[in-house]
């Protein structure tokens, strides 16, 4: 897997893609290929407030269940309305309509401590955890 050099990462296996003042957050390829087929994405509402860090909602695959974690502080301003019918769309395009929230950003300068892509691959191969399909 070839993970989008335009992103940032974090060691959870969370993404965001960063434009203007918002960002879009998702899970990385990596992370679900570890977790299985997905049947459930529990996502916060519009309006929630994120912390960085801090748990942003659930997955729940055949496997397990998971805690998603912002990368960020922001507060929610779109959700991807699809995974609740399609849950399966992270499996199948986790770096696309996979999509889980759309963020507007309360400081930019976190997104400096967050991963590069050459940065989480060499986390992922440090690890251990190559991408293994």
């Amino acid at each position: 897997m070839v993970y989008p050099t335009t992103y940032r990462y974090t060691k959870d296996h969370e993404w965001i893609d960063v434009k203007g003042d918002s960002g879009t957050i998702g899970l990385t390829d990596y992370a679900q290929c570890q977790m299985g087929d997905i049947v459930f994405v529990e996502l916060p509402a519009v309006g929630a407030i994120l912390e960085a860090e801090k748990p942003l909602g659930t997955v729940e695959s055949v496997k397990t269940v998971n805690e998603i974690y912002a990368p960020v502080s922001g507060e929610v301003i779109e959700v991807n309305g699809e995974l609740k019918d399609a849950p399966e769309k992270v499996n199948s395009d986790p770096h696309g309509q996979g999509w889980l929230v759309k963020v507007r950003l309360k400081d930019s300068a976190e997104i400096a401590a967050l991963m590069d892509a050459p940065a989480y691959e060499a986390h992922l191969s440090a690890s251990g955890k190559e991408d293994s399909h």
